[in-house]
Formats: C-alpha cells, structure tokens, sequence
C-alpha cells in the first residue's frame, strides 16, 4: 500500500509517499552538516512518502521491476485540477470515490492477520531485506532515478516524539479524532518497537500535518521554520502534491548518517476515514525506517504497492521488531545483517516456523 524508499534529492530523502491505486513510497536523506536533509527511503530531491491507485492513482510511482498494482474497475475517478485549487468539496468527493473503488475492489482491508495470508520465517526475512535495507530511488547529479538500489539500515536512536498540526479546515470534532487515533498508534508502534514512541503537545521531532489542499500549498514558511536548511525543492515537492498522491514522510538525519533525527508526514484532510487511517498507518511506521516498497511483500502488509491492506498486520509489526532489534545496527548493509542476525529474529518471532 504505501512504501519506503531511500533516495537522496538534494538535501533530503523521500522517505515516503503513497499514491491512488500504487501504494506508497518513502525516501531518506541525510542532513548536512548546515542543510536539513531528508531520511527515510529512496527518493530524489527530498522527495515525500505518497500513495496512488493505478495510473492517475499510483503510490509514489511505479519502479520500472514492479508489477503494475490491481486496477480500477473503470479506472481511477477523475481527479481535480492539479492547476488551480479545487474547491474542498470536489477534493473531498474525488477521495470519497476513490476509497469507495478500493473497497469495491475488496482493497484497503483492516483485518490485521488475515488467514489467507500465511507466511514463514523466510518470506518475514525476505521482505525485511527489500523493505529495510533497499532503496526505490537512486540519485545522481541531483537527479531522480526509479530502480532497487542496496541500502543501509536506517532508524531513530532518540525517543520519537509526534506532534500534530491541524489546518484551520480542520474541525475540533475531527480534531479529537485524529488525534486520539494518532495517540493510540504511537502508543503500538512503541509497544511493537520497544522504542519510545509518543505524540506530544508542544516541540517533538515527527510532525504530522493534517491539512487541506490550500493549507498544504501554504506550508513552504512553516516547513522552513520547522526543519533548519530545508531545500527549496523539498518545500516545493511538499507544497505541490498532485491528488494522485495521497499521503508523504520524510525522514532526516545528519550528514550521511544513518540515525534519523526529525520527520514530517503529510496527511490530507480531505480523507474519508479509511484512506486517512491507512496513510496514518503506513507513513507513521514508515517514518520509523521502513523505507522501501516490495510487492514481494504480499503476505498481509501495507508495505508494497497493491493498496491490500489499510492497516498495520502482525506481519509489518514483526518487521518493526526486527528493525529496532538490538543485535541489528544502524548502517548495517545486507551482507552483515541477513546471514546470521536476521534469520535469527525471524526464527525466533515465529517460533522456528521456516
């Protein structure tokens, strides 16, 4: 569904991005020691994570190696001009309509350990590889490139600390909603991680924006404010999503190292429920360090590309677990982390089931 991958653009990493009818991606970039970089998936020029559907609705895009994601009955539903500024009601009708295509198709499903899905310590070792230790995007000359590239291990050391920023769009009602499910997810992401996760009133190093199409566009000032050094180019890729994007992350870290430090995810609030929660779901958990989109993850996970799942399953949470495992480290590449650590911790979450 959504998808992480770790290209550096400029200053920054996409860490990722979802996209209608594609799933999401998320890039990383390192911080410089002046410049604020983006950390968190392979994306070029401080790239986001966003979701889409199929042609106009794809998550984050689509790398050339990757099946192409189910597709729309009678294709996605029109979406508003990405030139002029939709009303908030042609916005909110276009999701509505496109969530209401997902669950037609029995996407977006919230069963969080389906039974249709079995999957054993080799496929969970598999999937931690390509979605944690691999990029979808590769950058040369500051330009954005679409292709599998071999990663390191990226993660968060300091305690994450989630903050959220409402537009003036947004009612207290779903206000209060929001948050208390934000919350609620921080508090399982700790759990599942074993490493602090919290959201915050005041300070904190993940945002989360809930806003409307012209609030969004307004954010360049906020966004310069927010993280130090943030390239010109990162505000604009934020500012200007096209609808087909559906939600975005990006992670930072300093220089070239492979710790995060800060993130910002962009939520739209021109979501129904369903789409908000799985944005909520994958650019969160994506936002932690797994970056990359596999559809080689098929077992129940909302990290590929097919829009299946709408909420975290017992299998991303083993990934999470695998992430934040001690005897695994930051910048960690395939060659030291697969042979003996990670067949290890996927035996052991699964009791030795292969």
């Amino acid at each position: 569904m959504r998808a992480q991958t770790a290209l550096q653009q400029g200053d920054a990493f996409l860490t990722d991005l979802r996209r209608v009818g594609g799933g999401g991606r998320s890039c990383s970039a390192p911080r410089k020691p002046s410049r604020a970089g983006l950390r968190g998936g392979t994306c070029p020029d401080g790239m986001r994570r966003q979701s889409v559907l199929p042609d106009a609705t794809r998550k984050g895009g689509q790398d050339a190696n990757t099946a192409m994601p189910p597709r729309l009955p009678n294709g996605p539903p029109t979406a508003p001009s990405e030139v002029s500024t939709p009303a908030r009601s042609t916005t909110s009708t276009y999701y509505r309509k496109l969530q209401d295509t997902l669950l037609s198709q029995g996407l977006l499903r919230e069963d969080i350990a389906p039974g249709d899905a079995p999957f054993g310590a080799r496929q969970l070792v598999e999937n931690f590889v390509k979605i944690a230790l691999y990029d979808e995007y590769g950058n040369a000359e500051g330009r954005l490139s679409q292709g599998e590239r071999v990663s390191e291990l990226r993660r968060w050391e300091a305690p994450v600390k989630m903050r959220i920023e409402y537009g003036e769009s947004v009612s207290s009602a779903d206000r209060a909603a929001n948050s208390a499910l934000i919350s609620a997810y921080a508090g399982r992401l700790a759990r599942v991680s074993k490493h602090p996760v919290k959201t915050v009133d005041r300070g904190g190093n993940f945002t989360v924006f809930i806003v409307n199409e012209d609030e969004r566009r307004a954010l360049g000032p906020r966004l310069s404010s927010l993280v130090k050094g943030i390239s010109a180019g990162t505000i604009e890729a934020i500012t200007s999503l096209p609808p087909s994007t559906l939600c975005v992350v990006y992670s930072f870290s300093d220089g070239k190292s492979p710790v995060y430090t800060q993130a910002v995810a962009v939520i739209r609030a021109e979501h129904p429920d369903r789409l908000k929660r799985a944005c909520i779901n994958e650019e969160l958990a994506q936002g932690l360090g797994l970056a990359n989109d596999s559809l080689r993850a098929r077992p129940p996970s909302i990290f590929n590309d097919s829009e299946e799942f709408a909420l975290l399953t017992r299998h991303d949470e083993m990934l999470l677990k695998m992430l934040y495992d001690p005897r695994l480290k930051p910048g960690m590449k395939e060659a030291e982390a697969r042979p003996p650590i990670v067949q290890s911790i996927a035996t052991e979450l699964l009791g030795g089931d292969s």
